[in-house]
């Protein structure tokens, strides 16, 4: 994300704690999608997912006014996201971690060939991401897939820096083995 588009977010939240419908719709427009998937890949239920997106967006409107600026809005908006989640899962407890739903999404721009290719690494490393801890799984899941700073993480987790520099060099040791292990050494095998 661009300084722009992060210094525009923070407008957009300051109108938004002013009422502005225009501006709620902008801000939806421009991380929906983001926080579908990272709610999707932690309670692996497409129609939560999609309740999810409601409620920490009604959220958002609700306590736009109580935006301190400490951490960027995607930040907040997936630390909002991570909290709605595990609340929901621990209303389910039948509710798996895992991303598979979330790696079955195609990308339109490739041929058939590639499309079978990726499909096959991404199941690969689907499956090695899931032997993973959900501590790390959700880490990688931050810093891989959704471009989160360490400092970031943090906040999000709520755990400490450290922490999750610590968290992340075991879970990519640990990919690394299991990748090497399914005969995936660097890239698309």
């Amino acid at each position: 994300m661009s300084a722009a588009q992060a210094a525009s977010d923070d407008v957009l939240i300051a109108r938004i704690a002013q009422g502005d419908r225009l501006a709620m719709q902008v801000l939806y427009g421009r991380h929906h999608v983001s926080v579908f998937r990272f709610g999707l890949r932690l309670v692996r239920d497409e129609q939560v997912a999609e309740d999810l997106i409601s409620e920490v967006f009604l959220d958002v409107w609700r306590q736009a006014g109580k935006f301190e600026g400490r951490s960027a809005v995607s930040t907040w908006l997936l630390a909002i996201t991570r909290f709605k989640a595990l609340s929901a899962l621990r209303r389910r407890n039948d509710v798996e971690l895992d991303d598979e739903a979330a790696g079955a999404i195609e990308d339109a721009s490739d041929n058939p060939e590639v499309a079978v290719q990726k499909k096959d690494a991404g199941e690969v490393l689907r499956k090695c991401l899931m032997a993973l801890s959900p501590e790390h799984r959700e880490i990688v899941d931050l810093v891989y897939y959704h471009e989160k700073s360490v400092e970031e993480v943090g906040e999000i987790v709520g755990i400490p820096e450290n922490t999750v520099k610590t968290r992340l060099f075991y879970a990519r040791k640990k990919l690394a083995g299991l990748l090497k292990a399914a005969g995936v050494e660097r890239g698309w095998p």
